[in-house]
């Protein structure tokens, strides 16, 4: 497989990966995500953010997250996240500090 292919397949799998995180599964929630698998989709749309900053593009955190949640994030929690209760709140506070490092407060 040649470079501009698998790159193109890469995509590929990533838009797809979103379209099912934000089309048909809104409803799995950011905290659940990040306690069973270590990302979600504020981890996503963070790597989009630093893949545009690897090729000279800068966004802001923000600008990335309406990128990749097809509208503002704001909008997107206000319509699809859920209050955690405090043993998921402990579990992401441990899954973040694994996969991540200090949690954000957004």
């Amino acid at each position: 497989m040649d470079e501009r292919t698998r790159i193109e397949i890469e995509a590929a799998a990533f838009r797809a990966l979103r379209h099912h995180l934000m089309e048909k599964r809104p409803d799995v929630q950011n905290i659940d995500l990040m306690n069973l698998a270590g990302f979600c989709r504020n981890c996503l749309s963070r790597w989009y953010q630093e893949a545009a900053a690897e090729r000279g593009i800068a966004l802001t955190k923000e600008e990335a997250r309406e990128i990749f949640y097809g509208m503002p994030y704001e909008e997107w929690k206000a319509r699809n996240q859920t209050e955690a209760d405090a043993a998921k709140q402990a579990a992401f506070e441990k899954a973040f500090a694994e996969n991540v490092g200090k949690p954000d407060q957004s």
